[in-house]
């Protein structure tokens, strides 16, 4: 997966399309992630005794990592990424502007 931890991205489809957003977690063996203030979700909790109240609490649910674009740091557009073998060492790199992510 291209995308980690970190990473700045670009909502492409969906209900949060075109927001700009921040990676909070990475799930490599489903092809999800979690992102910052996008796909919020309500859950609904019930009082775990008496005294206390029921509650609704909003979470981020994670989303396809079809569905994002990843922000390129240096020349600030969404773009694909590559990768580029240096001595035995993988890095990612923009394919627009050719430099490391």
């Amino acid at each position: 997966m291209k995308i980690k931890k970190g990473d700045t991205v670009l909502i492409i489809s969906g209900k949060d399309k075109g927001k700009k957003a921040k990676v909070l977690e990475a799930f490599p063996s489903e092809r999800k992630i979690s992102v910052e203030g996008v796909n919020i979700v309500k859950k609904h909790r019930r009082p775990k005794s008496e005294k206390e109240k029921g509650q609704v609490i909003h979470m981020p649910k994670p989303i396809n990592v079809s569905n994002v674009k990843l922000i390129c740091p240096k020349c600030s557009k969404s773009v694909r990424i590559g990768y580029k073998l240096v001595e035995k060492k993988k890095y990612r790199i923009c394919k627009k502007c050719k430099q490391e992510i």
